[in-house]
């Protein structure tokens, strides 16, 4: 929880009182690699912020998965097209590595906002951030080549490649296993 607090604290001002309030609205969670915390088809009720481990955010597209987005720890998780409007999910987010997580209802977030005096300027931030991430990952897809996809990656996940399956990293990029393995050649026989 501690972890939950600092973030919090890093973007608005928290007194005592306010920070019993997000103790008692956030909710331990814990998943094992594998489990999913959001899985398509469900409506998501929950959105989390991952203090422990690694999700991947994916689609499943003609049977084949076609990873997004990861996020680690000290990053807020979920799927807002799901959980705003309370609509099933067309998208996962699976655990890479057993994680723990602290999650709000979307109720208990209602009331975070009116109980927090500056909940709704926290809450527009970091959906903005969100959206912000969202935006740049479409650019990416749409205008980056798997190369360039891979080396955007590396910068901005240095800490993730040895958490990650290569597999996994292939279909962030876009490209088979094999196509990464000569990627990765390509670019290390550069420097």
């Amino acid at each position: 929880m501690e972890e939950l607090i600092l973030f919090i604290q890093s973007i608005i001002d928290l007194d005592s009182e306010e920070t019993y309030s997000i103790q008692k609205l956030f909710k331990p969670k814990s998943l094992k690699k594998g489990d999913f915390f959001l899985a398509e088809g469900q409506v998501s009720k929950h959105i989390g912020f991952l203090v422990k481990g690694v999700m991947r955010y994916y689609i499943n597209h003609d049977g084949e998965d076609k990873t997004y987005e990861f996020a680690k720890e000290n990053e807020f998780i979920g799927n807002y097209e799901s959980f705003l409007p309370k609509a099933p999910s067309v998208k996962n987010i699976q655990a890479l590595e057993d994680s723990e997580i602290f999650q709000i209802s979307y109720e208990d977030l209602q009331l975070f906002y009116r109980s927090v005096r500056q909940g709704e300027r926290f809450g527009r931030i970091v959906i903005e951030a969100v959206f912000i991430k969202t935006l740049k990952g479409l650019s990416s897809l749409y205008t980056g080549t798997p190369e360039l996809r891979y080396e955007e990656f590396i910068k901005k996940h240095p800490d993730l490649q040895q958490r990650i399956s290569q597999y996994h990293i292939a279909s962030y990029v876009g490209v088979k296993p094999q196509s990464l393995s000569r990627i990765r050649k390509r670019i290390f026989n550069q420097k």
